[in-house]
């Protein structure tokens, strides 16, 4: 069965992790992704505070998987901004390989977050968002 985003906003937080944990990596994205926040993962409120996010703070981000670099792209209108490196490295959630988004050197206001993202279906990953290794929030990136 193909996964889509509002799948993904209906699932529960251990259905995520699932998901998550048997997928593998992919190759490293490159271009612009829509990117869809998921909080309260399963709760009624969830698509809601996605679309909030959306039209306020984060929109997705833009790959450059050749310089293996990326911009987010944030506020109402889009900037590109708060860049982050692109690796392949062990995830945090479960050891195993994910393609991992490291603001810790690229970014004073993001210096504690960590991404990981893996491939869920073609031109779609899920994503988990760490703070200073406590995890955060989940989230899609659609190319």
């Amino acid at each position: 069965m193909p996964y889509d985003v509002p799948q993904l906003l209906q699932m529960s937080q251990p259905e995520l992790d699932t998901l998550f944990t048997n997928s593998a990596p992919g190759e490293i994205p490159d271009g612009e992704a829509h990117g869809t926040a998921i909080v309260a993962p399963g709760s009624t409120y969830t698509a809601e505070i996605a679309r909030f996010i959306n039209l306020f703070a984060w929109q997705g981000k833009v790959f450059d998987a050749q310089r293996g670099v990326l911009k987010n792209k944030i506020l109402s209108f889009g900037l590109n901004a708060i860049i982050a490196k692109i690796y392949k490295a062990p995830s945090w959630l479960d050891d195993q390989e994910c393609i991992v988004l490291d603001y810790s050197d690229t970014s004073l206001l993001a210096q504690w977050v960590r991404d990981e993202i893996r491939q869920i279906e073609p031109g779609l990953y899920l994503g988990k968002v760490y703070w200073d290794k406590k995890r955060l929030m989940d989230f899609a990136l659609e190319f």
